[in-house]
């Protein structure tokens, strides 16, 4: 349910009103745009009168959402929400490009990454020291030898960084990692959710390769109801009966999300295909479908990458693409960081 608040609402009315939901157990959401002022009430409103609540001076109207997430709900928080991080932003008209390799193997190899990926207009780098491989015998990353390189890049470039946790285990090890991503497969570890929940660091959700919309903006919700607000969702490709590609990317979900939820919105093209080549031509679909920013995989020698080599693009290929998203952004009235 949510309760729309009167422009000039008197504060003292407001503050008596939220307590008076408050003490019958529900949990507030309080959200205050440029235009209106929300509350959103999250819990069992069964027994709420809503004729009670829109007879009352300061309420323009009450209205029930059925959506079973609340927090996520652009219906609770009619603004986009906007994240910062260092010089970078997603949301609220900011676009911000994350780069770098699949997985970190050197410390040359993801300094020089860096290095390139700034230059050419990225916000962000990304890494992988903990990696998610169907396989046992393949490649599983540096681990913690890993964290330490990409934070060597970070000093080297300035970049804030992004890399994916795999266990609540290795919490620890993330205290300087800017941005915690919680991959595809662990979208729906609920336990670890709840506990990210709890921390202050953005947390970029990676969308399940077979959940659909609403079990993506529940993992977000399941975030959410710990504390943190602080979401970017990611659409890296869903499976189905297409074998062409390692995944379909389903760019539908970009303008679908951003109407159902506040929450800043981002595309990873690598992952939603597999193949190099039509990284280009997705990333640029994902600005003019409303996408608040991409993560591509960069890779200084792509044929040599101990993982994932076949979906990632050369620095030369991302200064290009580069060029390319900044002109689409400027069209769609974005600003790119």
């Amino acid at each position: 349910m949510i309760i729309i608040l009167k422009q000039g609402a008197q504060k003292d009315k407001v503050h008596s009103l939220v307590h008076s939901l408050e003490e019958s157990g529900l949990h507030i959401n309080y959200s205050e745009g440029s235009h209106t002022t929300i509350l959103g009430l999250i819990g069992d409103t069964s027994a709420v009168d809503t004729d009670q609540l829109a007879a009352m001076d300061i309420v323009e109207g009450v209205k029930r959402v059925s959506e079973p997430y609340k927090a996520a709900n652009r219906k609770f928080h009619t603004d986009d929400t906007v994240i910062r991080i260092g010089r970078g932003a997603f949301g609220g008209g900011h676009f911000g490009v994350i780069a770098g390799p699949c997985s970190i193997e050197s410390n040359e190899q993801i300094i020089e990454v860096a290095m390139k990926v700034k230059e050419a207009g990225a916000s962000f780098l990304r890494g992988g020291a903990f990696k998610p491989r169907t396989s046992p015998y393949s490649f599983q990353g540096l681990r913690d030898d890993g964290i330490r390189m990409l934070l060597e890049a970070k000093k080297a470039s300035g970049l804030p960084i992004v890399t994916e946790i795999m266990s609540l285990a290795h919490y620890d090890l993330f205290a300087d990692v800017d941005i915690i991503q919680v991959g595809a497969r662990n979208m729906q570890n609920f336990e670890m959710l709840k506990e990210l929940g709890k921390c202050d660091k953005p947390i970029l959700l990676k969308r399940g390769l077979s959940s659909t919309i609403e079990e993506l903006l529940m993992s977000a919700e399941y975030i959410m109801s710990s504390g943190n607000t602080q979401i970017i969702l990611c659409e890296r490709g869903i499976r189905t009966f297409e074998t062409a590609t390692r995944n379909t990317l389903d760019i539908s979900a970009i303008p679908l999300l951003k109407k159902l939820t506040h929450l800043p919105v981002i595309v990873d093209p690598s992952h939603a295909t597999g193949i190099a080549s039509l990284v280009p031509p997705l990333a640029k679909a994902a600005v003019v479908s409303g996408a608040d920013g991409l993560m591509i995989e960069v890779h200084s020698h792509p044929a040599a990458a101990l993982c994932d080599g076949a979906q990632s693009i050369t620095p030369a290929q991302f200064a290009s693409l580069m060029q390319s998203v900044s002109a689409l952004a400027e069209i769609e009235h974005k600003t790119l960081f």
